[in-house]
């Protein structure tokens, strides 16, 4: 018997149910904490010669993440925040995965 899932781990799993979305996160998220650590260390290195070594991580990181959810056909998390913030309509859930259940 598994314990049961954070609901925000239930949130991102709805909002990520095509594989190929799955996977493009998977590297993204990673790319992109790693460009944000980079840029962190770099500033207290002063190391100001190799700025864009955190930029290309980030926003290789964030490029991933936009075509995994072009893909999906749903907004990208920060994006659905703004748009929900100015009261304008967002997808949160791609319409050809709503009636579907996670298995």
């Amino acid at each position: 018997m598994s314990a049961p899932r954070p609901a925000w781990l239930e949130n991102w799993l709805a909002r990520h149910r095509s594989r190929l979305s799955f996977w493009l996160h998977m590297l993204g998220i990673p790319l992109a904490v790693a460009g944000c650590l980079l840029a962190f260390w770099q500033l207290a290195q002063w190391r100001w010669d190799l700025w864009w070594r955190p930029v290309a991580l980030i926003a290789a990181g964030y490029a991933l993440q936009i075509i995994g959810h072009r893909h999906e056909g749903n907004d990208v998390g920060e994006w659905a925040l703004i748009k929900r913030l100015l009261g304008r309509p967002y997808v949160a859930i791609s319409p050809k995965y709503r009636s579907e259940q996670r298995q």
